[in-house]
């Protein structure tokens, strides 16, 4: 099972009639387990490169090739919860067939038990994005998108939320994207970062972390995040100078 990608480019026309260049240039595939996360500015397309890559956007130059048949689970930058549903119910609504016990393990890991009666209206921010992700992981997703999901979280929370969705992923042979303007999250959760450029996006860098999530300590951590730095902080100059 693979993701292959080539996105040539992508606009909108703006308010003027002008055209807006968001994409140019976005080549990369992806395999069945691994997790490939997105790291680029805020506004440089990240977003809108997702919903392509989802099939919610077909209005771009290039191709999409997603697996035939995969399932797809999506956590957007909101919850987007139904407020009269409860949260099982929203849960079982992507989910209606979902095997009580597997339900069961994923509330225990997302620290839900105790909120599966309550309303969206009644849960905080982090209790919230914690049901959207048992929404997208209630299908046994095959394919799983994953847009700013600890964004608005303070450190601990965030840190928490993130040692979870590592359990998640970890436990299943999903093919992960993930979409961060945190460099500390993507070093942390990904098997591969894709560094872009603002907007119009383009790949600088495709690096892979071979030492396992689990594995990882805060030197080599400390050290992506140098090489990380390095490199967007070449293109920028690269960039000035042109």
């Amino acid at each position: 099972m693979q993701l292959e990608v080539d996105i040539e480019s992508k606009t909108f026309e703006n308010a003027a009639g002008g055209r807006q260049h968001v994409l140019a240039g976005v080549n990369f595939a992806l395999g069945a387990g691994e997790v490939g996360v997105f790291v680029g500015p805020s506004g440089c397309g990240k977003s809108t490169m997702l919903k392509i890559l989802a099939g919610l956007d077909h209005d771009f130059s290039g191709r999409v090739s997603r697996p035939a048949g995969a399932r797809l689970g999506m956590v957007f930058q909101e919850p987007r919860l139904l407020p009269w549903r409860s949260v099982e119910e929203n849960v079982r609504l992507v989910a209606p067939h979902a095997d009580d016990a597997k339900l069961s393990a994923l509330f225990t890991i997302l620290e839900l038990n105790a909120h599966r009666s309550h309303f969206p209206g009644e849960l905080s921010l982090g209790l919230a994005r914690r049901v959207a992700l048992a929404r997208a992981f209630a299908i046994d997703p095959d394919f799983l998108i994953l847009d700013e999901p600890l964004a608005s979280l303070d450190e601990a929370l965030a840190a928490r939320l993130r040692e979870q969705i590592a359990m998640l992923v970890d436990s299943r042979s999903v093919m992960t994207l993930l979409v961060t303007h945190d460099v500390d999250d993507a070093v942390r959760l990904g098997d591969r970062l894709f560094l872009l450029s603002p907007r119009p996006a383009r790949i600088l860098a495709d690096l892979p972390i071979l030492t396992p999530r689990n594995a990882r300590g805060d030197a080599e951590i400390a050290a992506i995040k140098i090489d990380i730095a390095r490199r967007i902080n070449g293109d920028r100059i690269e960039r000035d100078a042109s």
